[in-house]
């Protein structure tokens, strides 16, 4: 009854902080406005193969992006590697590592790296626009620390801290955001027949501020016989933060067949809000396949559209069992189709233990 309880004052004061950031969200003049967008790209290949539309109904470790409260899913133990080919063509890679752990009979533990690699720069000046000065290698890696707890059989709720950090050179960013999450599912069996629904708060912290010796610079006074440094100020940005709102329903379709329909709508701070929806067909919970569409305003219009996605995402799993003791092996592939570049590609490998 006290989990009960517990679980319920969480989803009222989730409810209380998200209720003013929905009616402020969905500006796009604000695009491009906001630093950290590295926080708003899924690294896990799982629940990017249908866009993100499965936020109320995710579970396990690959919750930490779109709900942290589907992390209390975790039976024992999930460790998952995931490899990003982002905009191909690009040469823009990113890596993702998580491991979650259940503590005592209610809680779990989740860690994640992200680590994204924008690979050699060539150095530039005014003087030497083509380079010749040597390379530089942008990196971003967040760390994300996560808890969730199982309140009762229909209510889950989690909470994630990350740490941003993002180095061009010789400046650097630093910054603190957090996730909170609630999670509702009807029935007593997670895998099929359920009505399952979420709400997500991401990413609301500190602003960042890049700092460093980049900022400073030797100019010689108006004599030309000494030499001054300058320094330059950085003026702080926000970190694009954001609300999901997620439901999903199980059908059985035959003994050993699953359809789940869901849908997320994603209120944003500094672009246009986005409405999700997706189908995964899973057999046996060893093959699933699923996909979705990602629609937001001027989507069609090359002129005015705000994002690079351009809609579609596909993606599939296997998952096979490893012996009798419930350990399994899966691995997962997905694709999200851009404007430009030839689309995003992920692949996952994910061990539960």
């Amino acid at each position: 009854m006290k989990n009960i309880i517990g679980g319920k004052k969480l989803l009222a004061g989730l409810l209380t902080i998200l209720l003013p950031l929905i009616s402020n969200a969905g500006n796009p003049d604000r695009a491009g406005q906001a630093g950290a967008s590295e926080l708003l790209i899924n690294p896990w290949a799982r629940s990017s193969g249908w866009g993100g539309a499965n936020s109320g109904s995710v579970h396990g470790l690959e919750a930490s992006f779109l709900n942290v409260a589907g992390i209390a899913f975790t039976k024992k133990t999930e460790v998952i590697f995931s490899h990003t080919n982002f905009l191909k063509g690009s040469g823009i890679n990113i890596n993702a590592f998580g491991i979650s752990q259940k503590v005592g009979e209610a809680g779990v533990l989740g860690l994640s790296v992200m680590s994204m690699d924008f690979g050699d720069i060539q150095v530039t000046t005014f003087d030497s626009p083509e380079g010749g000065l040597g390379e530089f290698s942008p990196q971003y890696i967040n760390l994300g620390l996560s808890y969730a707890k199982i309140f009762s059989n229909s209510i889950y709720g989690g909470i994630s801290v990350k740490i941003v950090n993002e180095n061009i050179s010789n400046l650097a960013a630093r910054g603190v955001a957090i996730d909170a999450g609630i999670q509702y599912m009807t029935g007593t069996n997670e895998d099929k027949d359920n009505i399952k629904f979420g709400i997500a708060l991401k990413n609301v912290g500190t602003p960042l501020k890049f700092g460093g010796d980049g900022l400073s610079s030797r100019a010689p006074v108006s004599s030309g016989v000494y030499q001054l440094t300058i320094e330059q100020r950085s003026r702080g940005f926000e970190i694009p933060s954001l609300v999901n709102i997620g439901g999903a329903y199980d059908i059985s379709l035959a003994k050993e067949h699953r359809l789940t329909i869901a849908a997320t709508f994603t209120s944003n701070s500094f672009t246009n809000d986005q409405y999700t929806g997706g189908l995964e067909y899973g057999f046996k919970n060893i093959f699933m396949l699923r996909g979705g569409f990602t629609y937001e305003e001027d989507l069609f219009d090359d002129n005015l559209r705000t994002t690079i996605y351009s809609g579609p995402s596909a993606g599939m799993s296997i998952e096979v069992p490893m012996g009798k003791s419930g350990k399994k092996f899966g691995i997962d592939y997905s694709f999200r189709a851009t404007n430009p570049y030839d689309g995003v590609h992920s692949f996952g490998a994910k061990f539960t233990l």
